[in-house]
């Protein structure tokens, strides 16, 4: 599915987004719902000691998972990240580090960033969920 296919919208009158759109429209088809992307290793270890790090292993394996989907980040029509964190600042930083990585594309749609209490994996600092359409 290409990027032509999907409809981003703004409406006037609310306000500006920072790179995401207030509403994705897809066509009617197949869509594959992503488990929540971790920062994990192949022996399924949190890696890293900082959030940069986990977010650049949750968006090698992103593109992976959505790679095995027959998708691509620009097939994507909904994200939410969580990130352990009650600052705006780094939920800030966390969002203006996966838009400079090869994920931001799957970004650009209806968006989601919430600051969580805790993560399923001790030492964990972010996960990803994602929704993508597929070509039929």
């Amino acid at each position: 599915m290409n990027d032509d296919n999907l409809t981003l919208i703004n409406p006037s009158g609310l306000h500006p987004t920072s790179g995401y759109a207030h509403v994705t429209i897809a066509p009617a088809g197949r869509t594959a719902h992503l488990a929540g992307l971790c920062p994990l290793d192949a022996d399924e270890k949190v890696v890293g000691p900082d959030l940069f790090a986990q977010i650049d292993q949750l968006v090698a394996n992103g593109l992976t998972i959505l790679r095995a989907a027959g998708a691509r980040p620009e097939d994507v029509v909904r994200s939410v990240i969580y990130v352990v964190s009650d600052q705006s600042a780094t939920l800030a930083a966390a969002w203006e580090h996966l838009m400079a990585s090869a994920l931001a594309p799957a970004l650009r749609t209806a968006s989601t960033l919430l600051g969580v209490a805790a993560l399923g994996y001790g030492g964990q600092l972010i996960e990803v969920d994602l929704t993508a359409a597929l070509a039929e």
